[in-house]
């Protein structure tokens, strides 16, 4: 199975001025080629990615969606905003990020262009792609990586404004919670009980770091030869946040079902035989790498985690029956959202005694 981009021709609902793009590029991006080639990479489900070759060389451009959109989705601004922080500043792997452009007349919507990196992506968190030995140490890179982001001064690198220090779960839940009902299409209970439950059972301990949103093995580049992360990408849900959020999205897979078609899910899998970490080695490897001795509150992040992801997917199908969500398959995905649900208020029901921790 390729670990490579999968690319095809720009999808109908998602054309944009090519020429008009180019002209601009060239005056932006002096050494921008005189031609442009454009394929749209498959897979993420939110804001549309595009590869771009010009001159032999080649970047990528990420934008908005078009059509209408959630209130504060799909924020390709701050995406720039902390790409470029981290990249200038630190040593927190990112791609080099060029130019942003936040006018729509020119493609239809705001936009920015980075630098494209060759590398592998694996989106299962079985690995099965790689080989025995390299799994556990890709995911042991994935967890230091994730501890690096989350030990940056955000007042140094500038992103001390990128989001409030404090609260953020609560702000999430909230946040998630409108957006779930601007785009429910029919009832999920389970969601509804979360809705009740999440605000009275907050993390007691209030933490701030960068919290990518969306930190999982799919939104990692590896080096194309050695279990090495060499970029972390898509960070349309970054903020300023709680890192332990972070952590419990990348744990994820630990709790869903691998039987379930695309939901990447470990439970079923034999871990062992695989060569990969369980949650319990995961949360000790990122607590060495944090220098913390303990985790609190666990099966609210779970839970948590859960909850906003199925509201995300709920979006993603709204979008879909819309016409403009960014995946040919959104339609499928989006049908997941009762699932996390189920699993979420099944975590939040079991509290502290079904946390591995």
């Amino acid at each position: 199975m390729s670990t490579g981009p999968n690319l095809v021709d720009v999808l109908d609902a998602h054309r944009f001025d090519e020429a008009a793009l180019l002209k601009w590029l060239q005056k932006h991006i002096p050494e921008f080629g005189d031609d442009l080639e454009v394929k749209q990479f498959q897979g993420g489900q939110s804001n549309p990615t595009f590869l771009l070759t010009s001159g032999g060389k080649r970047y990528v451009l990420r934008k908005k969606p078009p059509g209408k959109t959630l209130p504060s989705a799909h924020m390709v601004e701050r995406e720039y905003k902390v790409i470029r922080a981290l990249s200038d500043n630190t040593d927190v792997p990112v791609p080099k990020a060029r130019v942003l452009c936040e006018d729509s007349d020119l493609i239809g919507t705001p936009f920015y262009v980075m630098d494209y990196m060759e590398g592998r992506v694996v989106s299962h968190p079985a690995l099965k792609e790689l080989d025995r030995a390299e799994r556990r140490p890709v995911h042991h890179a994935a967890i230091d990586t994730m501890a690096k982001m989350h030990a940056v001064d955000v007042n140094e690198v500038g992103l001390g404004d990128f989001g409030r220090p404090e609260g953020y779960v609560a702000r999430q839940v909230a946040r998630w919670s409108k957006q779930y009902e601007a785009s429910k299409t029919g009832d999920m209970p389970s969601m509804d009980k979360l809705m009740k439950w999440l605000p009275e059972n907050l993390p007691a301990k209030d933490e701030c770091a960068i919290a990518h949103g969306d930190y999982r093995l799919g939104n990692l580049m590896l080096h194309p030869e050695k279990p090495e992360v060499i970029a972390i990408l898509d960070w349309e849900l970054s903020t300023l946040g709680h890192p332990l959020a972070d952590l419990a999205y990348y744990c994820l897979p630990y709790h869903l079902s691998s039987d379930f078609e695309g939901m990447r899910g470990l439970i079923g899998e034999d871990l062992e035989e695989l060569g990969i970490p369980d949650e319990q080695e995961t949360i000790e490897r990122y607590c060495k790498a944090s220098g913390r001795e303990s985790l609190d509150d666990w099966h609210v992040f779970l839970a948590f985690s859960l909850f906003r992801l199925a509201a995300i997917l709920q979006g993603v199908y709204a979008r879909a029956l819309a016409g403009n969500a960014s995946n040919a398959d959104a339609l499928e995905v989006g049908k997941r959202a009762h699932v996390l649900a189920d699993v979420g208020w099944a975590i939040a029901q079991q509290g502290s005694k079904g946390s591995a921790v």
